[in-house]
């Protein structure tokens, strides 16, 4: 594996800017003291770090917040619970309505379930400023970089319970290869990619110039990025910066989780791909972009593929001079080691491939595929409801 170290800066505390620590949560009562803990711990100047709790639930996790933010303003840290009882715009309303109050010049984000490191602020920050040098490792970097154009900063995704179950550890495999794959070359390649709604770090005057935080797609984290490019900004990517969070244990929260996430981009793809054809910028940009907002179409390409096969069998045995069609359909057939290879690449960049694994990997591949019905499902609702969510 190729390690990009991300700079630990020594600057003195009084250049340290102003940073606002956001937690969104939702009713997840189990996490929530441990998350403010570990936002608690991060070894940054107090004087210069705020953390806002930004607290939509419906059970008793409210208490439990609040009674942990009670605890800690006691002993003088900077902590405050905005509570909601209006869930309007889910995370990315809490994420806005905090905005008025959030005193930094750089909002970092983690949800519930993820255990940031105390170095990470230290870690991160220096790539917005100008004593981070651009050719600092596992950075988009290009010589047109320039640090005062970092929107934000994204770490890699770790994971707390990959071995939980088979269920945790497939989708840990999927993540891995996201990350060590997917985000890692479109970083290096200078293509855009996205903030990945935690673990990151977001300049706040790159979020107010994209328009902020907006709630007509469910992956809120896509679109700002998406809108922040568009203005000119760009990301930097960290991929030996870790933040473990937990995966989802059960089948029920897998399968909604990615309903989401197929949801959201099917909605940023048609809200965003015009704007990217009519920016300023390179056409590979722009095929690139499209490709990524445009991700999950894989699926229903997929599904039409299944609903072909028989037809194309029964027209090749039938009419054998257009066997040509059923050896297009076994290339297209080919494609489907992709997957596979992904997960792959991404295992052998972390140093954990073992050939063990293989049947593992073909097993989240498989699962993938018959994903293809929820991808289905979040198209069929996009379209009855044109105008967002």
């Amino acid at each position: 594996m190729e390690t990009n170290q991300s700079p630990i800066s020594n600057l003195q505390s009084p250049e340290w800017p102003h940073v606002t620590v956001q937690l969104p949560i939702y009713n997840e009562m189990y996490v929530a003291k441990r998350i403010i803990a570990a936002a608690v711990k991060l070894d940054y100047p107090a004087d210069r770090l705020q953390i806002q709790v930004t607290d939509d639930s419906t059970d008793e996790t409210r208490e439990i917040v609040h009674r942990e933010v009670e605890r800690w303003q006691a002993q003088g840290v900077n902590i405050s619970h905005l509570h909601r009882t209006d869930r309007s715009g889910y995370k990315a309303g809490a994420l806005q309505a905090a905005m008025p109050e959030a005193m930094g010049e750089f909002i970092a984000i983690f949800d519930a379930d993820f255990v940031p490191p105390p170095d990470f602020l230290r870690r991160t920050l220096p790539h917005f400023l100008d004593e981070c040098s651009p050719s600092l490792g596992d950075l988009a970097n290009r010589p047109t970089d320039s640090n005062e154009k970092v929107a934000f900063v994204q770490a890699r995704w770790g994971h707390l319970n990959r071995d939980y179950s088979w269920l945790t550890y497939l989708q840990s495999l999927a993540i891995d290869g996201h990350f060590m794959v997917e985000q890692f070359a479109r970083s290096r390649a200078g293509f855009w990619f996205n903030f990945n709604g935690t673990a990151g770090v977001w300049r706040r005057a790159a979020m107010e110039d994209a328009g902020g935080w907006t709630a007509d797609t469910l992956t809120e984290d896509l679109d700002l990025s998406y809108r922040a490019y568009l203005r000119g900004w760009h990301g930097r990517y960290l991929r030996d910066l870790v933040v473990p969070g937990e995966i989802p244990p059960s089948f029920s929260g897998f399968r909604k989780q990615q309903h989401r996430w197929a949801r959201g981009s099917l909605e940023c793809a048609r809200k965003l791909a015009p704007q990217v054809w009519r920016a300023p910028i390179p056409f590979r940009q722009k095929f690139q972009a499209t490709l990524h907002l445009a991700g999950y179409t894989v699926h229903l390409l997929l599904l039409l593929l299944t609903l072909i096969y028989p037809l194309v069998a029964l027209f090749t045995a039938r009419y054998p001079h257009l066997s040509t069609l059923y050896g297009f359909a076994y290339l297209f057939a080919l494609t489907s080691i992709a997957p596979t290879l992904f997960f792959v690449i991404g295992q052998q960049q972390l140093g954990r491939w073992r050939w063990r694994q293989l049947p593992k990997i073909l097993a989240i591949s498989v699962v993938g595929s018959g994903l293809m019905l929820n991808t289905v499902r979040a198209a069929w609702q996009i379209w009855r409801q044109p105008d967002g969510v």
